[in-house]
């Protein structure tokens, strides 16, 4: 058994190395995490940009990779304390968004601003205990390649939005998006779809 599977297997271990990465009780990592740990860990692409105000509360013991010709502006916040994040190639993550792993984001993807993605739930079920004091659950959002998402959009875990998918703005998207389709309103519902054989986007009635 490796050093780190024998910290993960030991409950105190465990709680001791994330002591010695992160303050009690916060997400940022200390910044030896940041200066020495981080860069060998993660992966950021050619002219890949992340911008300078933004919050970087990633680990070492989870993937994040940013994809050539990437950029992540201002105020965003990108967290893989519980699952990787992972953004592909020729992205744009609009300001003020906020990625919650585990997320994956394909290529050629544009996210407006004030966007939520998050993988992970609190449990809440134990009446006795604070909802932070309980297990989290994780299911990854994947993004597939040329997906656009509009300002305020909220994707919820276990999303898949596929192909060329269009989010509009507003939108809580709780469901499975298809490929090649719009989706709009709370909960998201498909309201447009590319029919390959007329080759037009047609609206869907209901």
């Amino acid at each position: 058994m490796s050093l780190v599977d024998k910290i993960k297997a030991n409950p105190r271990l465990k709680q001791l190395a994330l002591n010695a990465m992160m303050p009690r009780n916060q997400a940022r990592p200390r910044l030896w995490v940041q200066w020495f740990l981080n860069p060998f860990f993660h992966k950021k692409g050619k002219n890949a940009r992340i911008n300078r105000s933004t919050r970087m509360d990633v680990m070492p013991f989870n993937n994040f990779a940013l994809g050539d010709d990437s950029t992540i502006e201002d105020f965003c916040t990108v967290n893989n304390g519980v699952g990787d994040v992972l953004i592909g190639n020729r992205c744009r993550i609009g300001m003020s968004n906020v990625l919650i792993g585990p997320v994956t984001i394909g290529n050629d993807v544009i996210m407006a601003q004030n966007i939520v993605m998050s993988g992970l739930n609190h449990g809440y079920e134990d009446i006795l205990l604070p909802p932070h004091n309980q297990p989290v659950t994780k299911k990854k959002i994947t993004i597939e390649d040329e997906v656009w998402i509009g300002a305020n959009a909220v994707v919820v875990a276990g999303v898949t939005i596929g192909k060329h998918a269009i989010i509009a703005a507003g939108s809580v998207v709780t469901k499975d998006v298809p490929a090649y389709s719009v989706a709009a309103g709370n909960p998201a519902k498909i309201i447009k779809q590319y029919n390959p054989q007329t080759l037009k986007w047609e609206r869907i009635t209901s």
